[in-house]
């Protein structure tokens, strides 16, 4: 069953679980479950995400429960009015803060601005060699995006050399073979932790907080945060 984090009549979010499928897609044709289809089911009505969230993202994932909702939140988001945090567990150890501020180009080949903020909230060295190296380090990351651009923090943290453990195809693959040979952990580190907006009815804010997964907290005391 799906963990329900907020509920109204006119919206409703889960914590969906990392890998996932948010709905029916051409290119994951080995899914027999989805987060839409499921939601439906266990409450026993209309729903349709108002946003994305990647397949292997776990997190908050908000849907409608009317079309007229489903409208006006997706305008919110196009017009970068939800406020998004998410944390991630990267390679390596980051700047205490960055703003990364680096366009990304969509399949058809037009270029988009795509900006990042994230500050960094925890670090590790953990006595496992890796390559040269006789430790491994990383870091536990808060990041803000400020624009919604497809894999955006996936690839703005490959570009910065931070990639989010787990991640393919941006991320390494060797840490990625580290994680599953070592721990047995194929998960992508990566979750939608927070979203603030404005209510589509009452005009109130909405802050939305959903709890870690069992295997990014697994990680996490893996690492002795």
């Amino acid at each position: 069953m799906l963990q329900i984090l907020f509920r109204d009549e006119y919206l409703v979010a889960i914590n969906k679980p990392h890998g996932l499928l948010v709905h029916r897609s051409p290119i994951a044709m080995d899914a027999s479950e989805f987060a839409l289809q499921l939601l439906r089911d266990q409450i026993n009505h209309w729903v349709n995400p108002v946003h994305r969230l990647d397949r292997k993202t776990g997190g908050i994932l908000l849907f409608a429960l009317n079309k007229e909702i489903e409208v006006s939140m997706h305008q919110q988001f196009a017009e970068n009015r939800v406020s998004k945090k998410y944390l991630a567990i990267v390679r390596g150890h980051t700047q205490d803060s960055e703003e990364i501020d680096y366009p990304l180009r969509k399949e058809n080949g037009v270029l988009q601005d795509a900006f990042t903020r994230y500050v960094t909230l925890e670090r590790a060295e953990i006595d496992v060699a890796f390559g040269a190296h006789l430790t491994s380090r990383y870091s536990l990351v808060e990041a803000r995006p400020q624009t919604g651009r497809m894999h955006q923090l996936r690839k703005h943290f490959a570009h910065i050399h931070h990639p989010i453990i787990g991640d393919r195809p941006h991320g390494c693959n060797k840490q990625n073979k580290l994680f599953k040979d070592t721990w047995e952990m194929t998960t992508m580190l990566l979750h939608a932790s927070e979203l603030s907006f404005e209510h589509p009815v009452s005009g109130q804010a909405v802050q939305i907080k959903a709890p870690l997964q069992d295997e990014f907290n697994r990680v996490i005391k893996l690492m002795g945060w």
